[in-house]
């Protein structure tokens, strides 16, 4: 994929796809200083918010029109192509005029599919290369969609930038990781070529670094990362931009793995090593029907006295012990629980099943 955006997209980079620079345009001196401080630095595109999406009104929304000549001139003096992120037709019949390299759909955007659909329509019969960012929520199918109605519109050059998801729970990062997510988009749609965000992700300059490179260990073709000459004073997400200085040394230390070795001795090992997992697996899937079997008979059971397909208590009970057992073989809480629900929520549907009489 990464030589993909090279030669079928036209961009640059040193091994992986990079989009850098500030999250919002504030001044030409603003843009122009972090254009030049990011010129051959291997950077795929520069990136600059021109409309601000605020949560609430009266904050900074963005410079308007005005910026996207700041953008021009960065390009016409340093050589890097720009882009922005476009939410409405207006949008992107400015950055056409323009002349733009590169726009992307924003996630608050890609939820709304309305939204994606008045761009699409404004973007048809142009061959321009468009990101979309996932939607605020863990939901794949708007983000899949929103690619679709692009793809619909003839645009050929699309990709897909991985910002995370909004919680309720406390945690440390802005927006969940929720790898899942991606990881599964990749399985569905492998030629399509796929960034990270982790400036959204993390919310906070100092967590960039580690999600950056575990972007790059789950293979993700490239990064888009938010760069500002003086964070502190930034206008909009001060707390989650990089200095170029940062950035730079951020690039220069990630590492690149790769998807295979042409070691012979590590691939006997590691086909050794899937064979035993294959093996488990079989096992695995054995015995979970083999506990699903056992299910159909107490629904069965349960069906005969009236007794409710739901065990509140007992479930509580299974849990408790599951988890502990889980602990106790150095698993994750999390992931225990996640695997007993998966189980616990086909044990239900079976059981209603034997009681509506369902074959």
């Amino acid at each position: 994929m990464r030589e993909k955006l090279k030669t079928d997209w036209g961009f640059t980079g040193n091994g992986i796809f990079l989009s850098a620079g500030p999250c919002s345009a504030e001044s030409e001196e603003q843009v122009l200083t972090t254009a030049r401080a990011l010129a051959g630095r291997g950077v795929s595109f520069f990136r600059a918010g021109i409309w601000k999406p605020r949560t609430r009104p009266g904050g900074f929304d963005g410079v308007g029109p005005e910026g996207l000549d700041w953008l021009v001139r960065a390009r016409a003096e340093t050589g890097l192509k720009i882009g922005t992120e476009v939410a409405e037709p207006s949008h992107v019949e400015a950055c056409l005029e323009r002349g733009l390299d590169v726009l992307w759909v924003g996630a608050r955007t890609t939820t709304n599919p309305f939204s994606v659909q008045a761009i699409a329509d404004a973007l048809k019969g142009v061959d321009v290369p468009v990101f979309v960012k996932n939607p605020m929520s863990a939901d794949i199918g708007l983000w899949i969609g929103a690619i679709e109605r692009l793809a619909n519109a003839g645009l050929t050059r699309l990709g897909a930038i991985h910002r995370g998801v909004s919680s309720s729970l406390e945690m440390r990062y802005r927006n969940a990781p929720a790898w899942k997510m991606p990881i599964e988009f990749m399985r569905r749609f492998p030629e399509t070529p796929i960034i990270c965000d982790p400036s959204h992700i993390c919310g906070k300059a100092d967590l960039i670094p580690a999600i950056a490179q575990e972007a790059m260990d789950l293979l993700f073709d490239g990064l888009m990362i938010e760069v500002h000459p003086d964070p502190a004073g930034a206008l909009s997400d001060a707390a989650q931009q990089l200095t170029p200085e940062r950035f730079v040394s951020l690039i220069e230390n990630l590492e690149l793995p790769s998807e295979k070795s042409d070691s012979a001795a590590f691939m006997n090992r590691m086909s050794e090593l899937r064979g035993a997992v294959d093996e488990i697996d079989s096992q695995l899937l054995e015995l979970i029907g083999g506990r699903m079997e056992i299910v159909r008979e107490m629904g069965r059971l349960k069906t005969e006295l009236n007794v409710s397909t739901l065990q509140p208590d007992r479930w509580r009970e299974i849990l408790v012990d599951r988890v502990r057992k889980g602990v106790a073989l150095d698993l994750s809480e999390d992931f225990v629980l996640q695997v007993m629900q998966s189980i616990h929520e086909e044990a239900i549907r079976l059981q209603e099943r034997e009681r509506v009489g369902v074959e």
